[in-house]
This record gives structure tokens, C-alpha cells and sequence, in this order.
């Protein structure tokens, strides 16, 4: 979704007009209200996310159900280089593993509200194509390893 001026309040222009901005966000569908202190966040109306929810639902049951008749992914697959570009850097192997953990991870997000394991997975897969792509770093991430590498850190 594209973003202009009109779609963005100030968290304090919710709290001084809480009506004006929620006609807004009726009129619009949604606004992103921005926060100094905070991450921002969407005042969406709750039959337009039922909406937006029933469509991502949907499209997901179509690719399952696209991979439960064809097993090897192929039509899905046709499909991902014009989506992911970065794929050509996988085997067909890895496309199709791709392919079907995309399908089901956009089901996860669709049914179970599981959204970040979309992000994570094309995250994933992309960092692959990545290193992939050059042949030098692809190589040397698969040279073996000695030692201890240190603590390892969870942060963001």
C-alpha cells in the first residue's frame, strides 16, 4: 500500500480527535498513527482487516491446494521467478522447498495469524539466494570450520 501525507496522524492528533481520525481511517480504510516514543501503528477499520484477512486466507488455500494436486510444485514454481526474481540463484531443488514451505507459511499467517514466519522465511530463502550468487563467499561458507566462534547473540 502506498503512503501519502493523508494517511499518517500524530499519536497526540488521535488523542486530541480521536472522531475526526477515526473518519479518517473509515474514509481511507486505514492511517498509520506515528509515535515519537513507540513504534507506529495502524488505526484499520475492522471490516476492512476482515477483508484484507478472508483474502490472504484464501490465496493460500489456492497454492495448498495447487501443491495437493501437483506434487512437484511445478505450476507454483513457473510462477516464483516472476515473484522472487533471486530465486535463479537456487537449484530447482531448493525452489520447489521454497515453493512449498512459502505455501504453507502464508497458510500458517492466513489461519493461525502466524505473519512473522512469512517474513522469516522469505528472509531465509533470499539470504541463501544471496550467498549463492557469489560463487567466492558460496565457497567459502562451505569450507569446514574449527574452533569456538564465541557467544552467540539473539538480538534483533
Amino acid at each position: 500500500m502506498s503512503s501519502t501525507a493523508d494517511d499518517h496522524v500524530t499519536f497526540s492528533d488521535l488523542s486530541r480527535h480521536p472522531k475526526e481520525v477515526a473518519e479518517r481511517a473509515t474514509r481511507l480504510g486505514r492511517v498509520r498513527v506515528t509515535h515519537r516514543d513507540a513504534v507506529d501503528f495502524y488505526l484499520t477499520a475492522a471490516d476492512r482487516q476482515d477483508l484484507r484477512d478472508e483474502s490472504l486466507s484464501a490465496a493460500s488455500r489456492l497454492f495448498l491446494a495447487l501443491l495437493k494436486h501437483d506434487r512437484s510444485a511445478r505450476t507454483l514454481m513457473l510462477a516464483m521467478p516472476d515473484v522472487f526474481p533471486w530465486v535463479r540463484h537456487l537449484s530447482e531443488q531448493e525452489t520447489k522447498e521454497f515453493t512449498v514451505e512459502l505455501a504453507e507459511v502464508l497458510s500458517d499467517a492466513a489461519e493461525l495469524d502466524a505473519d512473522l514466519a512469512v517474513r522469516e522465511t522469505l528472509a531465509g530463502w533470499r539470504a541463501t539466494a544471496r550467498i549463492k550468487a557469489d560463487p567466492a563467499a558460496y565457497r567459502a561458507a562451505q569450507a569446514p570450520t574449527e574452533g569456538d566462534f564465541g557467544t552467540v547473540g539473539f538480538g534483533v
